[in-house]
């Protein structure tokens, strides 16, 4: 385990929202990516880098849902039209924003999907590795040079404490032996997105930058939309009436304290020295110890240098035969 995954003593807290995570910071001049950044914790994402000066590329897959939801964001937001599970228009929209800006200061990988049902994107990769981690890392590798061309760039890809339950499944990543299960699919692809961050971090750091990953925490947002009622009563989550439940309720976070951690990690001069680490409620997290909390931590299996170079070997070579 990552001896530099403990608590740095932020300041902040589960609930810190973006105002305080963001209080003394300027933004103008600089440019991010913000991949599902609007809905969600993504557009709160957005909203609090554009309202402090940033010019923010929105890629969508909904235009008419997007210009709706952007609508009431001040600031320079830019939208373009992508979809995860098509690399054909990651690389369109890699390319635009490449052609846009002369460099890419943030790139926030905030896209997702959990618990779908089996499906297949790309070539035939599982629809929730497929988006969650190959989508973005086509994206990624896509605006390397952009990101390397910054003075300081950083990434924030979004992970979830889910990614304890299990790491990637290395002689079976495609589900393909008929074992599907949606929450060890979405465990994997959110232990990928804490391993790609960690490989990628040292080589942006030849450039002076570095990446992270996060948890935003507990949130309900329409990441939840392939979840029944009876399956969010079963988790905990939702009374049968479908009122949050009050043994959650203060465990929960609402979409703008569910982005702070995400600010954090873009912004924050206190991860000077620890790019790749895992980050929660507005802090590095700690590594997990028999007596960690199911909803805080991060495991071994999402730290280990070894497998993210492995999956990022891996990952290349699926991207190049796609």
């Amino acid at each position: 385990m990552d001896q530099r995954q403990h608590p740095v003593g932020s300041g902040f807290g589960p609930k810190s929202e973006p105002a305080e995570v963001l209080d003394d910071v300027d933004l103008h001049g600089v440019t991010a990516v913000v991949t599902g950044g609007y809905s969600g914790i993504g557009i709160e994402t957005t909203r609090a880098l554009a309202e402090r000066g940033a010019t923010v590329f929105v890629p969508v897959r909904s235009p008419e849902k997007a210009e709706e939801a952007l609508s009431a964001v001040e600031g320079d937001v830019r939208r373009s039209a992508m979809d995860l599970a098509d690399l054909g228009s990651v690389r369109r929209f890699a390319d635009e924003v490449s052609g846009a800006v002369s460099h890419l200061d943030l790139l926030i990988t905030n896209a997702g999907v959990m618990a779908t049902p089996e499906g297949r994107v790309g070539p035939g990769w599982e629809t929730q590795f497929g988006i969650n981690h190959m989508g973005h890392f086509a994206l990624t590798t896509g605006l390397l040079s952009t990101l390397r061309a910054a003075e300081a760039p950083r990434v924030v890809a979004l992970s979830s404490v889910a990614h304890k339950r299990n790491g990637i499944r290395w002689d079976d990543i495609q589900f393909s032996d008929g074992t599907y299960d949606k929450w060890v699919a979405y465990a994997q692809s959110k232990t990928a997105n804490a391993l790609f961050a960690r490989h990628l971090s040292p080589l942006l750091e030849e450039d002076g930058g570095r990446a992270y990953s996060v948890h935003p925490g507990g949130i309900l947002t329409p990441l939840q939309r392939h979840l029944s009622l009876e399956e969010e009563v079963a988790l905990g989550w939702r009374r049968e009436d479908g009122e949050i439940n009050p043994a959650v309720q203060d465990l929960f976070k609402s979409t703008t304290q569910g982005c702070s951690t995400t600010l954090w990690a873009a912004t924050s001069p206190q991860l000077q020295g620890l790019g790749g680490v895992y980050c929660e409620d507005t802090d590095v997290a700690a590594a997990v110890t028999s007596d960690t909390p199911r909803w805080l931590g991060v495991a071994p299996h999402a730290t280990n240098d070894e497998a993210a170079a492995r999956l990022w070997s891996l990952s290349e070579t699926l991207l190049a035969d796609a």
